[in-house]
């Protein structure tokens, strides 16, 4: 399940929470429920992964960055696979409680991120092996989570949530950038078509820093329009941006590049807390 990377469906959910303090009296179960399903998800996306990559030929007991709970620890495949689909059903149940309470909107929006967690990697056409996969896992896991956990606590959207958004689906889509430049070599063998591939490690370095700070720059221009510049907060997460991309300059080899995808993953969560933090601030002074 990779529990150290699920941090990335925590975040979008404390950040949704967040913006909705102050503005209604917040719903804890419901928050519950949305932090949970997210989790699982998540959770069922990275055994859809284990398992497909495997059925693909693409695992072995020396692949870097993978779960191995098959090639390594002889999990049988079926079980991941029905692990997978029993975390699936558990967060429909979750989904079901979430629209009893809100809106059955909700299960249209939850039912096609589901599909596009199953289809990053699993189907005939997996988005994890396109150009697309930053934008598909940057997109769903920032700005949709966000958006679903404001909407069931207030039962609408205002344009300052989706701009919050915005930089939580960069460094989400970061993450993924950083495992694809450490995967660059043996995905290409395997023919994959990653865009890290297509722009050339150099060049995927220095995308990669780029995302960064265009994350940057968005909150900064978001904090000094809207007038909270308690979310420049966010700029003590800058010392590990600077760190992930300066581990991945002269690394060829994926085990020297796992201190930068690290540290990636850890920059995302830094900067989701450190965020969320500055709206709480920002709603209780307000």
């Amino acid at each position: 399940m990779r529990p150290h990377t699920l941090t990335a469906s925590v975040i979008p959910v404390l950040i949704g929470t967040a913006m909705a303090v102050g503005q209604t009296d917040i719903h804890w179960l419901l928050f519950a429920a949305m932090l949970l399903a997210s989790l699982l998800i998540q959770a069922a996306t990275n055994l859809f992964n284990e398992y497909y990559d495997f059925k693909r030929g693409l695992d072995t007991p020396e692949s870097v960055g993978i779960g191995g709970g098959i090639v390594r620890d002889g999990i049988a495949p079926r079980t991941i696979l029905r692990l997978a689909v029993c975390f699936f059903a558990i967060a429909v149940l979750l989904g079901v409680y979430i629209c009893m309470l809100s809106s059955w909107w909700i299960a249209a929006v939850g039912a096609i991120s589901m599909a596009v967690a199953y289809l990053y990697t699993g189907g005939p056409f997996p988005l994890a092996y396109t150009p697309l996969g930053e934008l598909f896992s940057g997109f769903f896991m920032g700005p949709v989570i966000i958006l679903i956990t404001y909407y069931i606590q207030l039962g609408a959207l205002d344009r300052d949530i989706v701009l919050v958004s915005i930089p939580v689906a960069v460094l989400t889509g970061a993450i993924l950038m950083a495992n694809n430049i450490r995967d660059l070599d043996g995905d290409r063998k395997r023919g994959r078509r990653t865009l890290a591939i297509i722009l050339g490690r150099p060049n995927a370095v220095r995308f990669l820093a780029g995302m960064f700070a265009a994350a940057y720059l968005w909150t900064v221009v978001y904090a000094l329009a809207s007038h909270w510049l308690w979310l420049l907060i966010v700029f003590f997460s800058i010392p590990k941006a600077v760190n992930a991309v300066a581990r991945f300059v002269g690394k060829e080899k994926p085990l020297e590049m796992m201190p930068a995808m690290k540290a990636t993953a850890q920059l995302h969560t830094q900067y989701g807390l450190l965020l969320t933090v500055g709206i709480l601030i920002e709603r209780f002074i307000s």
